[in-house]
């Protein structure tokens, strides 16, 4: 038998991709290092498309995107677009590649990223498997302490069997081909162990790679708490990466950043100061730019060149603007710099929202009309995010609550360790590599 590890990576959905694909490239750094192929249950894998890795199985894009779970619309749409048909084909070809190595003498095993559906093909396939959890936490239902309040009758069901997985996917979890279990944070992970399933809280790959371009540290000086009252809010604005959702975001988000910058004025006016605010919007290289800098535009944004900004920043393909002593960045290619630059950040996104938090900061949200970052969605992930996350119902409470929450600077402070609890720190994707490889090969 071959001594090389052949390993199929399966995940369902975008995000789940992106995940895989920190794993993937930390076991390909390694000295053991398996044989992977990959195969993406939803969607077509894009995330996948920088290794020069096979794909087995045919890949193909559903209505819903993968967001069947928030709306059961969504789902129709998805069954009749061919989702029962897919999986059992997926479930079919899966098997064969099980198969074809155990026919070449090789030893195969799973590695399953996402919710239930890649853990339930992990257990069908008959060999061993692994499972990354990224769908769910216990901070959904609970903090460290107690269960969450909550009035509607769907949370009974959460967590009606003392953990936010169900009886079922415990099961699957349990079984003894199923090696080890990586689920998206400590406190998931400690109520699993004791609940029968090797688990391992190795951190969550969503905090790796976020760099930024410059140093992170801060030197402190005489007069550091001086400088600290003069220097510009810095916030960035996070719209989502689906078009067309992120562009109705936007509107949303530019309502938010008018009544910031109606507060801050009303507040230099009565304190005689005049603090200016640093706007930096994150938006990902797939959505058109154009269309975010027309509503700057229209709303009275002057554009200036990137040297007329006080302060460096590493995107000579930013697009710049300013009004009166307020500035603002559009970036497709500093996403990193972003979040590490700001105090804050008005938020209607995803991963990005969550990645953010977990450098120890703290994001105002905004529901809006989906399909992703829905009143429903928003309110998960404020209990998902605990005390990092803000929900502001209306954009136009954003100054309100801002100058609110500014108010009270200890809150800075449990929020910075809120954020690294709930998150982990960085160097997940290679500690659960090389525990992949412990336990697999």
């Amino acid at each position: 038998m071959s001594s090389q590890l052949q390993l199929l990576v399966l995940s369902n959905g975008h995000g789940e991709d992106i995940i895989a694909g920190k794993v993937v490239q930390e076991l390909l750094q390694l000295e053991d290092s398996p044989q992977i192929s990959i195969f993406p249950l939803v969607g077509e894998g894009h995330a996948y498309k920088k290794f020069d890795i096979e794909f087995i199985g045919a890949v193909q894009a559903m209505p819903s995107g993968g967001f069947v779970y928030m709306d059961s619309k969504q789902l129709v749409r998805d069954v009749k677009g061919g989702l029962v048909q897919l999986t059992l084909n997926q479930i079919k070809t899966m098997k064969q590649w099980v198969k074809a190595q155990n026919a070449s003498g090789k030893k195969s095993a799973i590695l399953a990223v996402g919710d239930i559906v890649p853990l339930l093909f992990g257990f069908f396939s008959g060999v061993n498997y692994a499972f990354i959890g990224t769908a769910k936490s216990e901070y959904y239902v609970r903090d460290e302490v107690k269960l969450l309040k909550r009035n509607n009758k769907g949370a009974y069901w959460e967590n009606f069997s003392g953990s936010i997985y169900h009886p079922w996917e415990r099961w699957l979890m349990t079984r003894r081909r199923c090696k080890a279990v990586f689920p998206r944070d400590s406190l998931t992970t400690e109520i699993l162990q004791k609940m029968g399933v090797r688990a391992f809280s190795l951190g969550n790959p969503m905090m790796d790679g976020l760099e930024p371009s410059f140093p992170t540290y801060r030197t402190y000086s005489i007069d550091a708490e001086h400088k600290e009252i003069i220097r510009p809010l810095v916030v960035t604005l996070l719209p989502g990466s689906r078009a067309p959702e992120a562009y109705a975001n936007w509107e949303q988000i530019m309502i938010g950043v008018s009544s910031l910058l109606e507060k801050m004025r009303a507040t230099d006016v009565a304190t005689h100061t005049s603090r200016s605010l640093v706007l930096l919007g994150a938006i990902t290289p797939s959505l058109d730019c154009n269309i975010f800098s027309n509503t700057l535009i229209s709303q009275g944004w002057r554009q200036i060149s990137l040297e007329e900004l006080p302060f460096k920043f590493h995107d000579n393909k930013a697009l710049t603007f300013k009004q009166k002593n307020a500035y603002f960045v559009l970036t497709q290619n500093a996403y990193n710099d972003c979040l590490h630059m700001a105090d804050m950040a008005i938020a209607m996104a995803g991963t990005a929202t969550e990645q953010f938090i977990g450098l120890g900061k703290p994001a105002f949200t905004i529901p809006g009309k989906g399909p992703q970052f829905t009143k429903g969605f928003a309110e998960a992930q404020s209990r998902l995010l605990g005390d990092s996350v803000i929900l502001v119902e209306q954009a136009a409470d954003i100054g309100k609550q801002v100058q609110h929450f500014f108010a009270y600077p200890d809150k800075l402070h449990v929020i910075a360790e809120n954020g690294l609890r709930r998150m982990g720190r960085a160097g997940a994707a290679q500690r659960i590599a090389q525990c992949i490889i412990d336990k697999l090969g």
